[in-house]
């Protein structure tokens, strides 16, 4: 599988929209730099933010909100954020 700009930010999303645990992203990540293929017309972004990604379970480098929503946005995308109340129990 060869790892593009629009696979890294699907991985993000889905961690955002907890449909992945912040603790799979980053196995992902760590996995994909070690041994996939990375397109190479973006392969020094792709790098950098897998990297990044990966050090995510480390305290110092812990992932916050703001941190992905700008990894999207170098990614080349437009966060927004769509809150509903939930119906009452």
């Amino acid at each position: 599988m060869i790892i593009t700009k629009e696979t890294v930010a699907g991985k993000i999303c889905e961690t955002l929209r907890h449909a992945m645990s912040p603790a799979n992203l980053v196995d992902w990540a760590e996995e994909a730099l070690r041994d996939a293929a990375i397109d190479e017309k973006d392969a020094d972004l792709i790098a950098e933010l897998l990297a990044r990604l990966g050090l995510g379970d480390v305290k110092q480098f812990g992932l916050m909100w703001e941190d992905c929503f700008e990894f999207l946005r170098r990614l080349g995308y437009e966060v927004e954020i769509k809150a509903k109340r939930r119906a009452a129990a």
